[in-house]
């Protein structure tokens, strides 16, 4: 419970930076599984174009360097993997297409194979977003070594031409702690109201006084603590009557089956994406914290 409560004052901190918009703390771009398949089917796409039966091996890592997907078409040789995880981790490491250090090789820098870690054969290339290297992708066991860059070039262009797609790019936490004092969240509580949404995450201080609809949030995953009262919360099943109410949120009346739960004061339960949940009873005022997170976030 240490570690949840932790978690909880580092994002109410962030909800009142967000409120009040007075935060210094730094925030860079980070690149999530999304993007990394974005730029990896953009990558097959092109290999499937320019020929009928392509082969090849495709990696994405981010900016420092840690693998987030890789693929590989049928028929490719069985290293082909590995080296286009090198290929991109070296891209993302010295923020270069690794037909640099292959160039410079060639015309005598042969010292350079000494590096540790270091893959410089061209088809790795530095995903780039507003001047900042947010990944690289690495391409290996096309047709020719030259094809293993064309192909790494769309990848990384893929995702730099769609940088505002929400799917492609999120932004990181702030690196500092921030504070929300007490004032501020027993307000927050006393109507029952968002205290920070973006596209990472959003932190809600929920107050009930009665039973609610059933609910489905296909793309977010909620974290729920309890803070205050008692409710009976139902999980699973289905909702027979669901409607859509927005991009996917389903409301019912009701949920058919599933598991029943009492909730009261310190307790803590996740709700999975897609799974249908619903406060079938409160009493008195129920108060709790809920963290709702993409499910692309959680993915990425």
């Amino acid at each position: 419970m240490k570690h949840f409560l932790t978690m909880m004052t580092f994002c109410l901190g962030l909800a009142a930076a967000s409120a009040a918009g007075q935060t210094t703390a730094t925030t860079m771009k980070s690149l999530t599984r999304d993007g990394a398949r974005q730029a990896i089917d953009a990558a097959i796409a092109e290999a499937r174009r320019i020929n009928p039966n392509p082969t090849g091996a495709f990696a994405v890592v981010d900016a420092g360097g840690n693998l987030i997907l890789v693929d590989r078409l049928d028929g490719t040789f069985a290293a082909a993997p590995e080296v286009s995880i090198g290929k991109a981790h070296t891209a993302a490491m010295f923020r270069k297409p690794t037909r640099f250090f292959e160039d410079i090789i060639r015309q005598g820098r042969t010292p350079m194979i000494a590096l540790d870690d270091f893959t410089p054969l061209q088809g790795g290339v530095p995903i780039m977003v507003d001047g900042e290297v947010v990944g690289a992708i690495g391409v290996s066991g096309a047709a020719s070594a030259q094809q293993d860059d064309d192909l790494a070039v769309v990848g990384a262009a893929a995702v730099e031409s769609a940088a505002m797609h929400k799917n492609s790019l999120s932004a990181t936490m702030p690196v500092e702690p921030l504070y929300l004092d007490a004032a501020d969240t027993s307000a927050a509580f006393g109507k029952g109201k968002p205290l920070v949404e973006n596209d990472s995450f959003k932190v809600h201080a929920s107050r009930r006084e009665k039973a609610g609809q059933a609910e489905v949030h296909h793309d977010d995953t909620d974290i729920i603590y309890v803070l205050q009262g008692q409710a009976t919360f139902v999980t699973g099943g289905r909702v027979p009557d669901a409607a859509s109410i927005g991009p996917d949120e389903l409301r019912g009346s009701a949920i058919e089956g599933g598991e029943s739960r009492t909730l009261k004061p310190g307790d803590f339960i996740v709700v999975p994406a897609g799974q249908p949940h619903w406060f079938k009873a409160v009493e008195g005022a129920f108060l709790y914290y809920v963290v709702k997170v993409p499910h692309r976030e959680l993915a990425s």
